[in-house]
């Protein structure tokens, strides 16, 4: 195997010596004297959106990411994660390929009323689904207040670096109503759920509903705003009980220094509520179709007179009491962008042993041209269970990266990297069925990316 490694590197090495031309044919273009960071620069992405969509009369929204991915002797492309919520550090480790377009269209009624719709397909890796399909109405109270229905996503905050939306109500049946005005004190949305949606073929053997409340943006400090949530999931539960969540996020802007921002988040819930209030472990409902036999007849004529039926087994699952708490920063200071994060997360189910889960980690970019930018990456994780050795798992990317400008934010993002990801005994024998199979400790991961963001 080794001839191939060395092939791949060689490879490597030769197109990051024609990458390192071309960036240097882009220096070229600017004046050393004034780089283009150092100038307040605009999102080309979101301007020629914005552009489209005054054209159009429509509204585009969406995300995508996909390209080619390498791993040797069987090893899994990307996935390389302990399993908790804050462990995935996403940089060359997803392997995948997604695709979400939204498309919407709001109908000016009069006297300040608007009626929308809107829609968001899904594809991921060949697999078709959808995300959102809901209506609004606005103006009805006179203020920003706005009605929907239906299932959307209800999002406030997530951490990049790791792709987890980490305060967010959404994804299911639902309706509410948003942006409430509190005269000076922030906006208030508050929404109603069931756990069915789209794509949930096994309704909701629970009868599970949840209502949940958002309260944002409430002023406490210069540059510094307060968002409140809160959960309460009730339903038929074989297994723990109801269950509720309540969080705080601080989100401060210019945090010691002009474009250094910091989010900070405490949240818990219990029960069959997850940490950001959205349904957690409902019991799983499998239904099957098969000829009921008749008492009685033999196995040779029994076909002749077996009515078709469907059988649907419910399996309990437990609730659990969770606890977590983060701090993520973010910046764009000069050609230096990027961000952090630092977690702790604790999982006790009504029926296991406790999980404590701990991150650390952080995603740096430095513009070295016009239009190309170099990534790095590194994470440390450790994952702890009651009785258990504990797991830790280390990973790092490297990756030189083209876009419209070299902000830490600015997509599309063209990505050429490699990650090496390495492991404990623990983890190895935890994921024997994934990265850990055959004893494996280690793994390296090459890939070509392009990630993308409109709105």
């Amino acid at each position: 195997m080794r001839p191939k490694l060395n092939r791949i590197t060689a490879a490597a090495v030769v197109l990051l010596a024609g990458l390192h031309g071309l960036a240097h044919a882009q220096s070229a273009e600017t004046p050393t004297d004034a780089p283009p960071e150092a100038a307040v620069k605009s999102d080309p992405t979101k301007d020629f959106v914005k552009k489209v969509n005054e054209a159009t009369g429509l509204e585009f929204w969406g995300y995508g990411r996909g390209g080619f991915y390498s791993a040797g002797n069987g090893k899994p492309k990307g996935g390389y994660s302990l399993g908790g919520d804050l462990q995935k550090y996403r940089l060359g480790n997803e392997g995948d390929n997604y695709l979400e377009f939204g498309i919407g269209k709001r109908f000016d009624l009069g006297d300040g009323i608007k009626w929308g719709v809107f829609y968001m397909p899904t594809i991921y890796n060949g697999k078709s689904g959808t995300a959102q399909a809901y209506f609004s109405l606005s103006g009805i109270f006179g203020n920003s207040a706005t009605l929907w229905a239906g299932q959307r996503y209800h999002r406030v905050q997530d951490v990049h670096i790791v792709d987890k939306w980490v305060v967010e109500d959404g994804d299911n049946y639902g309706a509410g109503i948003d942006d409430i005005p509190l005269g000076g004190l922030g906006r208030l949305n508050v929404a109603v759920h069931t756990a069915d949606s789209v794509d949930n073929r096994s309704g909701n053997p629970n009868n599970a509903k949840r209502i949940n409340v958002q309260w944002r943006d409430i002023p406490t400090n210069p540059d510094g705003k307060l968002t409140i949530t809160g959960g309460l999931i009730s339903g038929n539960f074989a297994k723990g009980k109801d269950g509720g969540a309540l969080g705080l996020m601080h989100v401060q802007k210019n945090f010691l220094t002009p474009g250094l921002n910091n989010i900070f988040i405490a949240q818990a819930s219990n029960g069959h509520s997850s940490l950001s209030g959205k349904f957690y472990n409902l019991d799983n409902s499998t239904t099957t179709t098969g000829f009921l036999l008749p008492a009685g007849i033999g196995q040779s004529d029994s076909f002749f007179f077996a009515p078709l039926v469907e059988r649907t087994v419910i399996t309990p699952q437990a609730g659990a009491k969770q606890r977590r708490i983060l701090d993520s920063m973010d910046f764009q200071i000069g050609r230096f962008g990027g961000q952090t994060l630092i977690g702790y997360q604790t999982t006790r189910p009504d029926d296991g042993p406790e999980t404590r889960d701990f991150t650390l980690g952080g995603r740096v970019s430095y513009g070295i041209a016009k239009y190309t930018k170099l990534l790095a990456e590194l994470g440390t994780t450790r994952r702890s269970i009651d009785g258990q050795p504990r797991q830790t798992l280390n990973k790092g990317t490297i990756a030189v990266a083209f876009s419209p400008n070299t902000d830490f934010w600015t997509r599309p993002e063209f990505r050429i990297y490699a990650t090496r990801a390495s492991w404990n005994k623990a983890a190895a024998d935890a994921n024997a069925g994934t990265f850990g199979a055959n004893g494996r400790r280690s793994a390296t991961v090459f890939g070509i990316q392009m990630e993308a963001w409109w709105e």
